[in-house]
């Protein structure tokens, strides 16, 4: 992306290499870089965000990774799903309610996810990884993988349907303009925020017994967290059921 004047934030590279190693670990060093939020109910920033992911994707779809993942329903649904069932995280309390909710979530976009064609993608494109410079700058490329475009794009949306849908026609308008877009993704919106739900969850469960993670995240096994992802299944379920948003 750096070297088709995209507004990254890319390793240093020295001697050659992006990817150094020591005493047999692997890392990479980033320049510090300033920015301010991303305004998501901005107009103009959300159509400034759509040209710079139709250029970041205009660029990869040029090759595929080598080694990164692919976005699937095993490793953001069914693996996590079992994940969480063999946590012992989950208070006494709740077990039935949680994964009886959390069984047809799953079910369901399971259900709704198609194949399609995977491009390269950021996999994180969330505000909280754009830092705003005169335009966008990206950064936190760690979940970088393959997977349909409309994954770089889904997480700009906020608000009732009526927002949402003014700013996805913002968002494909201005993508269109560097690169085509495949309509019949806008189906895969509500499945793939249900992936991110379910794998978060099973992300956190996993990575519990580092001793920086409870101290990250202490929220984690209160009572309340679950209770409210109960409710959060519950209304992700809701938003599975109804129709696609259509252009």
């Amino acid at each position: 992306m750096a070297s088709h004047a995209i507004p990254v934030v890319a390793p240093l590279v020295c001697n050659a290499q992006s990817l150094q190693v020591y005493k047999g670990f692997s890392f990479a060093l980033f320049p510090s870089v300033a920015g301010r939020q991303f305004e998501e109910d901005n107009v103009d920033h959300l159509e400034w965000m759509g040209s710079s992911i139709g250029r970041i994707h205009r660029v990869a779809k040029s090759r595929h990774f080598k080694h990164r993942p692919t976005m699937c329903i095993e490793e953001h649904l069914l693996a996590p799903l079992q994940q969480l069932q063999n946590s012992s995280l989950i208070p006494s309390s709740l077990p039935t309610a949680f994964f009886t909710i959390l069984q047809q979530v799953v079910d369901l976009a399971q259900s709704l996810f198609v194949n399609t064609n995977n491009i390269r993608l950021h996999g994180d494109c969330h505000s909280g990884n754009i830092l705003w410079r005169d335009g966008p700058t990206f950064v936190d490329l760690d979940d970088c993988r393959s997977g349909p475009a409309i994954q770089d794009l889904w997480m700009m949306l906020s608000g009732d349907r009526q927002q949402q849908l003014i700013q996805i026609n913002t968002l494909i308008e201005a993508y269109e303009e560097f690169c085509d877009f495949d309509m019949s993704q806008l189906t895969l919106i509500e499945p793939l925020r249900a992936m991110r739900m379910v794998h978060y969850m099973a992300w956190l469960a996993r990575r519990w017994q580092d001793p920086a993670f409870p101290q990250a995240f202490p929220w984690f096994i209160d009572v309340k967290y679950w209770e409210q992802q109960i409710l959060a299944l519950k209304g992700q379920l809701l938003a599975l059921q109804e129709p696609a948003l259509t252009l």
